[in-house]
């Protein structure tokens, strides 16, 4: 895996929690890309990437399937519940 050189951007609030969440539960961009179509979002490894790294803009519905997909509530992927 590759370490971005460029600081976060700010395009929205979730990716780093994103990277958070799914390192403490050891899961891959590609096992968490497969986790993600089971709960009906389909998306590259790259845009994967780039809502990451912040640089992505994220929907409403996406949110919601990222959270599924995670096994956390939608309030502690917004960072309201830690």
């Amino acid at each position: 895996m590759r370490h971005r050189k460029e600081p976060p951007g700010d395009k929205n609030i979730i990716g780093t929690r994103v990277i958070a969440i799914r390192k403490v539960k050891r899961m891959k961009q590609k096992d968490f890309l497969a986790r993600l179509q089971t709960f009906g979002l389909d998306i590259s490894p790259t845009s994967l990437s780039r809502l990451e790294g912040q640089y992505r803009l994220v929907q409403d519905y996406e949110v919601v399937a990222i959270a599924k997909a995670l096994d956390v509530s939608v309030g502690e992927l917004l960072g309201e519940s830690e």
